[in-house]
Order: structure tokens, then C-alpha cells, then sequence
């Protein structure tokens, strides 16, 4: 029998991703040969610069930027995470903020492609009809695609203080943060109702708001299809494994027709926000996985 092929991973830790790194869920004919990565952002650049890893986890905004630039990256129809987004906008408790007021307002974000930060915007722009540029954005962090300079209404450069810290200075009047929001009640949400808006829009749109899909190298796609396709259907198989509630949100969709619209809406929001260079459609965006995947 034929040896694996070995394919370097990098997927962050997930319910539907842990029967992949304990053993649960193999495959004979692929090995995924996991590189532990924390934050699992820190892999992107790599990814999208250098074709770090054969299969990586990637945001979809990076993975969109990297498309529209001609990165070796091969888009998969699998998105392995997705969060709602609205309560990831924070004022001071001491100075909140009425999201119908920002306008002009200051808000830090550690990257303007942070894909949080792009969900963030779209929703003021439904909620609140406040266009991207009608805020001065504060940032951290470049793109993690090099080709990508940010739009002129985004300032770099916020020194060594961590947005939090921004915040209890009066330095920005809110800030986006993900995984790293702060608990206690030093802060407030400036959208009040978030939870709220955030179930009537997934009622609405059938899917909660992605925040990364999965990528294989264009090197290894040319190489070995066949190993990229048996790795996709290993997301899918662990996958399968994870319980979930009927009729309960999911933070994970595969399949190219339940992803075709949301990629139009998140290229619509991005095309809003300055985030590409130019208009893609789910025709091109997974035309290179159809060709892998049938």
C-alpha cells in the first residue's frame, strides 16, 4: 500500500477540527501533518505570501484579497469558522457611544482587513446607513496580502498602547475586537440590541457571518488534486461528527451552492469598504476547488 501523502496543516482548535488532531478521523491515502499556530491569524501572511502550509485555515477577506491579486491559493467550499459579529463593537462605559452617531467618530481595529472589522461595517452600513469612510479608522496591522495598501481614510501607526488601552485613554471612541473581547463592565456594546439584529439577519440570510474558510496551496492542487480532494472530504467527515441543536446556527457550510451567495454579499461589503481591487463572483472565486473537487 502506497505511503499518506503528508500535506502541512494549520487549522485552529474547533469541536468539528478536533477529530482531525486526535486521530479520530483519517484517511489512508492523506496525512495532515498539523503546525500548531496561536493566534491562528499569524498563519495567514505566511500562507498567502510564502505558500507556507499545503492547507490552511484563512480569512475570508484575506482569501478573497488573495484571489483578486493572483496569490497561489486554492479557495475551498469549506468555511470552519463564523461568529456573529455586532457585539464585537465596544465604547467605554465612562463614554458610550450611539452607533447613529459615529460618524466621524475614531474606531481602532488591529487590521482594517481584519474580517471582523469588514462584518462590523457592513452592518453599521445596514443598520445605520454609515458608509466605511464616514469613520476614521485606526490600525494596527497591514494586510496580510502584501499587494493591498489600505484606503485613505484609514490611519496607521497607533504606537505601543493596546486598543483597550486606547479606549480607557479617550484616545479612539470605540474599538472591534474578536476573540479577545474583554469581559467585566469596563466596557459597553455600542450597538445595544446586537443579539437581537444578529439572529434577525441570520433568520434573514440562512448563515451566520464567516470568518474563515479553508485554503489549499496552488502547488500542491497542480501536485496532487486527488490529496486535496481527500482532505476536503475530512473537514466534511469531522464535521459530520459535531452534535448541534435543530434549527440552531452553525459556524460551519460546505458546498459550493450554499456558498454562492454568501460570497456575493461578503464581495459586495468589501467592494463598500476599499478591501479589493476589483469585483470577483463565486464563478471565479471557486473556480480552481471545482476543477479539484468536481
Amino acid at each position: 500500500m502506497p505511503e499518506p501523502t503528508i500535506l502541512r496543516t494549520v487549522l485552529a482548535d474547533y469541536p468539528h477540527t478536533k477529530p482531525l488532531k486526535n486521530g479520530e478521523v483519517t484517511s489512508p491515502s492523506v496525512e495532515l501533518d498539523f503546525t500548531a499556530v496561536s493566534p491562528v491569524h499569524k498563519a495567514f501572511a505566511p500562507m498567502v505570501r510564502e505558500a507556507a502550509y499545503d492547507l490552511s485555515e484563512l480569512a475570508i477577506v484575506t482569501a478573497l484579497q488573495a484571489i483578486a491579486y493572483g496569490r497561489p491559493v486554492v479557495l475551498l467550499p469549506a468555511v470552519v469558522a463564523s461568529r456573529f459579529q455586532r457585539g464585537c463593537l465596544i465604547a467605554h462605559a465612562a463614554r458610550p457611544v450611539d452607533p447613529a452617531e459615529l460618524k466621524g467618530k475614531r474606531i481602532g481595529v488591529r487590521a482594517f482587513t481584519q474580517t471582523t472589522g469588514m462584518w462590523v461595517r457592513a452592518h453599521l452600513t445596514e443598520d445605520f446607513g454609515l458608509a466605511s469612510r464616514d469613520i476614521h479608522w485606526l490600525t494596527r496591522d497591514g494586510a496580510h496580502v502584501a499587494e493591498y495598501e489600505d484606503p485613505d481614510f484609514v490611519e496607521h501607526g497607533v504606537g505601543e498602547a493596546s486598543l483597550p488601552d486606547l479606549l480607557r485613554e479617550g484616545r479612539i471612541d470605540a474599538t472591534i475586537l474578536g476573540n479577545d473581547l474583554p469581559e467585566g463592565d469596563e466596557f459597553v456594546r455600542v450597538i445595544p440590541d446586537a443579539a437581537a439584529r444578529d439572529e434577525q439577519w441570520w433568520r434573514e440570510h440562512g448563515f451566520m457571518p464567516i470568518n474563515h474558510m479553508v485554503v489549499a496551496g496552488e502547488s500542491v492542487s497542480r501536485r496532487d488534486p486527488g490529496a486535496v480532494r481527500e482532505a476536503y472530504e475530512l473537514l466534511r467527515r469531522a464535521d459530520a461528527t459535531v452534535e448541534r441543536p435543530d434549527g440552531a446556527p452553525v459556524p460551519t457550510v460546505f458546498g459550493f451552492e450554499r456558498l454562492s451567495g454568501p460570497i456575493e454579499l461578503i464581495v459586495e461589503a468589501c467592494l463598500e469598504q476599499g478591501l479589493l481591487p476589483r469585483r470577483l463572483d463565486a464563478d471565479e472565486v471557486f473556480a480552481p476547488a471545482r476543477r479539484i473537487l468536481g
